[in-house]
């Protein structure tokens, strides 16, 4: 058995992913059979066990003898998945700055499947509670929070551009992508119909192109080493504007949010994850949109 947790509004896209489902719970999802990829859960619990319990003290006994240190997911009896929680190690706060080391011991974690049987995974695939990636964040400096979706790729990931790079960020406005790649040392091409931020713009190796994305040619840039996109627009459209630069040979890697406008468009989603190399993810700082990295040559 595998279990894949993700947020409420996300359980129907996680479902229309998975096979061999043998039970929901909340927003936890029990499949039979082995892992499998998922591009809509947040947490993976990979060894879990259904316990059942008579009192609280037996339930903590119990995770206490599979592992160290557990978090809950609670949907339903919450007062008495509290009780449980707080005769078990505490856990401290996860939190870590930019590019720096990450936790070394994944946690695991367990919910009430009813009242007295436990479902519970000592080994998950996040070192995060509930893979829920918290940063010690820049509240000055960048103009919004789309920074930290590339923060969470780059720190978790290890998908990050080297010093003295040059990329271009299409859809850069208001300039939280541009400030993350400039901070990093990047020579960043930015290009939006809208200004970015005047104390973003100003900012060294930074060029701003003010027009729209779709129209610009890969040879009116030249050879970039990266491609950023978190550009509002339809996943087919972002797709074709994906698909040029490749074809046109002047980049290798690719960095882009799909954004779904409405329904998720599961189609072209998937012509995503058929490009060579490719890499789809939901990450914690999405909102109705997936992150999308195809790293074809070293950076």
């Amino acid at each position: 058995m595998i279990a894949y947790l993700t947020t409420e509004q996300f359980l129907p896209e996680l479902l229309e992913e998975l096979k061999n489902v043998r039970s929901v719970h909340g927003s936890l999802v029990l499949t039979d059979g082995p892992l499998q990829h998922s591009v809509w859960a947040q947490n993976i619990w990979l060894n879990p066990e259904i316990i059942s319990f008579e009192s609280i003290s037996q339930a903590a006994k119990a995770l206490k003898g599979l592992g160290k240190l557990w978090v809950p997911y609670t949907f339903d009896n919450h007062r008495r998945a509290q009780l449980i929680q707080e005769l078990l190690p505490k856990v401290k706060p996860r939190v870590v700055d930019f590019l720096g080391e990450l936790p070394e011991d994944n946690l695991g974690a367990w919910t009430l499947i009813d009242k007295n049987t436990l479902l519970a995974s000592s080994k998950t695939n996040s070192p995060f509670p509930l893979g829920e990636v918290q940063f010690n964040e820049d509240k000055k400096n960048p103009p919004s929070r789309a920074y930290l979706k590339l923060w969470e790729l780059f720190t978790v990931y290890g998908i990050v551009p080297k010093e003295g790079q040059r990329v271009v960020d299409f859809g850069s406005c208001p300039g939280g992508w541009t400030w993350v790649l400039q901070q990093i040392g990047c020579e960043v091409v930015s290009i939006d119909r809208a200004p970015l931020e005047p104390h973003i713009a100003k900012l060294p190796r930074i060029h701003f192109m003010k027009t729209n994305a779709f129209t610009v040619k890969p040879e009116d840039i030249g050879a970039i080493d990266w491609f950023f996109s978190d550009i509002i627009c339809y996943p087919e459209k972002l797709l074709e504007l994906v698909q040029m630069w490749q074809s046109s040979g002047l980049c290798s890697n690719f960095v882009c949010t799909i954004k779904f406008q409405g329904k998720t468009d599961f189609a072209t989603l998937k012509k995503f994850q058929s490009l060579e190399n490719a890499r789809v993810q939901h990450l914690h700082h999405n909102k109705h949109e997936v992150t999308v990295w195809i790293k074809t040559s070293s950076p």
